[in-house]
This record gives structure tokens, sequence and C-alpha cells, in this order.
């Protein structure tokens, strides 16, 4: 039934990716986060996105600016080592705290409040015309590099960073569109390499064919979206998603999920 449900979710998650302004990653992760440890949610999203960046890769790869790939793919690769590697230490700390509700005890371990601070954060982030709009100068591309990065190891959220920092690059539509997708198909590289030293122990290997399944309907919506309607945004079915996954970030960040 959950390869039901996540590939079912992963069909529509992909198609409204072109209707609500939001990207695979930060739509896809607080869905996983229902069914699975925040840790392997995000390793899962990663792999169903790394899966989705390479067909991109296939088709628009060869137009990636290799100098702006040099200054901002390096710390970006070497962030996400970091972010990687950061996430996979937290999943062990101590609860926080913890609290009574409906007669059970609830604890709130760090790296779901971690993750869920992380989460509202970035979908403010992406859904707020203000930080959509949001340009930093083509001198600070390593520094943009280091910080989409560091984040997209962390919680798998990278591409408004990205957007913001490389934008200002002075690239072509398609050598942005190409060179974006070039360094996020390196972050998920690195970041599922880190991961998978935990991936045995966190029961990826139980979950191959839903990886593969909702890899499968990504694809397959993100085509129907594209030709549906292309990059266009509804204001009513974004504020519909924003307030459902701020309210499973909420819920995750309270222990609740």
């Amino acid at each position: 039934m959950e390869i039901i449900i996540i590939s079912v979710a992963a069909f529509v998650v992909a198609i409204l990716t072109f209707f609500s302004g939001f990207g695979l990653g930060t739509i896809l992760t607080p869905v996983f986060m229902i069914f699975f440890p925040v840790d392997l949610a995000i390793a899962l999203t990663g792999i169903v996105h790394f899966c989705n960046n390479l067909f991109k890769l296939l088709l628009v790869g060869r137009k990636a600016d290799k100098q702006v790939l040099i200054r901002f793919g390096i710390p970006a690769v070497i962030a996400a080592l970091i972010g990687s590697w950061l996430l996979l230490n937290i999943t062990d700390l101590k609860p926080l705290f913890g609290y009574q509700l409906f007669g059970r005890t609830i604890e709130v371990f760090p790296v779901k409040f971690i993750i869920s601070m992380l989460l509202i954060i970035f979908i403010f982030i992406d859904s707020i015309p203000y930080f959509n709009n949001l340009q930093f100068s083509k001198g600070k591309l390593s520094i943009g590099g280091a910080l989409s990065g560091f984040f997209g190891g962390l919680s798998g959220n990278q591409g408004a960073l990205r957007s913001a920092f490389l934008i200002k690059a002075g690239l072509s539509k398609d050598a942005f569109v190409a060179t974006a997708v070039v360094v996020s198909t390196f972050v998920d590289f690195t970041r599922l390499s880190v991961y998978a030293t935990r991936f045995t122990k966190a029961g990826l290997s139980d979950n191959f064919t839903l990886v593969i399944s909702a890899t499968l309907s990504a694809i397959i919506g993100a085509y129907i979206g594209n030709k549906l309607l292309k990059k266009v945004t509804i204001k009513f079915l974004q504020l519909v998603v924003v307030i459902i996954l701020i309210i499973i970030s909420f819920a995750l960040g309270a222990g609740l999920i």
C-alpha cells in the first residue's frame, strides 16, 4: 500500500512542480517523512531527485557553463559532504524535549526539529515573491555554491539558493538551466554517497521497489505537467500546497510524525 500511495504522491507532486512554483524535493520530502524516518525519507527523496536530474542531464547537460560549474559546483560538492555528514550524526542525538498529548508521551528529536524548521524556511523562500526575485552578485558564486550544497546535503533543499546565486552569473537561459541541473546532479550524487554509509541500517535495501516506482511516477508526472502547462504558477494551488507543507513540517517538529 505504501508503494501505491508514494508513487501516486510522486506523480502528483511532479505535476504540481509546474503549477505551484515548488521543486520536486520541497514537496516530496515531507510526503516521504510521513512514512519513513527523517534520514531515510531525505535519502529516498534524494534518489528520486537524482534519477530525475539524470534524465534532465541527458537532455540539457552539454549546455552547462564550465567556468561557473567550477566556481559554484566545487564548493557545492564539498559543502554537500559536510551537510550530509551532519544529517547522519544528528540522527543519533537524544530527544530535545518531550510532552504529553492525549495520554501518550511524545519525544521531539533534534533531527526532526531541525529539518522541520528548514522545511518551513525553504517553503517560504520558494513561495514568497521577494525571495524568488532575490539575486546575488557574480562574485559570490563560491559562497552560493557552498550554501546550496550544505543545505542540499542536510535537508535536500538546494534549488532556491542555487537559483538566487546563478541568476546573476551572466548565463543564457539554456546555460542557466543546464548549469543548475549539472550542479544539482553532482550534489545529489555526493549526498547519496554519504547517505549510503547508512542505507543498510536505515532499511533502504528493503525499499528499492518503492524508489523505482516513485522515480518512474515522478518522471511521468513531470512529462505530463510540462505538457499541460509550462511553469505557470496558480496562486490558489500554491497557497494550498504551502498550507499542507507547513502543517506536515510543524507536525514533524512537534514529534507527531
